[in-house]
């Protein structure tokens, strides 16, 4: 029997300021904002620039260990980039401050972290071409 496929949907992401933290997703990352559910708490799908929609919505508590790439559980958002330093100059003029310098990444390529307003981590990551596993859907 063969599994059934998968493709990544979108990601749920509570927050303590939904509005807020979908604003900084619109205004810093490029997202568009795809739905609003007009209730009160709110709830939003923005779509990512390649695709990706994340789900925000507000989250009942908030723990400093969020933010700790060490702790167990999802722990960041990969955005895939052809090229780091390009994307690096375009979200720091947004306002995006970055943490520390361009670093090796797993799997080969080079990564950059930063965090969103409410400091969930994501990284920028550039793979070397012809990293086959690592560069499907890629767009140059």
């Amino acid at each position: 029997m063969n599994p059934p496929e998968f493709s990544a949907e979108h990601l749920g992401l509570p927050a303590r300021d939904p509005v807020a933290l979908k604003d900084w997703y619109v205004g810093a990352l490029g997202a568009r904002l795809v739905f609003d559910s007009g209730q009160t708490p709110p709830a939003f799908f923005v779509e990512l620039p390649g695709g990706l929609l994340v789900e925000i919505y507000q989250g009942a508590t908030a723990l400093p260990q969020t933010g700790d790439n060490s702790v167990a559980g999802w722990r960041h958002l990969a955005l895939r980039v052809a090229a780091l330093e390009r994307a690096r100059d375009e979200l720091a003029a947004r306002g995006v401050v970055f943490e520390g310098p361009i670093r090796p990444a797993g799997g080969g390529g080079r990564v950059l972290f930063f965090r969103d307003r409410e400091g969930n981590l994501l990284h920028l990551v550039e793979r070397p071409k012809g990293a086959a596993a690592f560069t499907r859907g890629l767009k140059a």
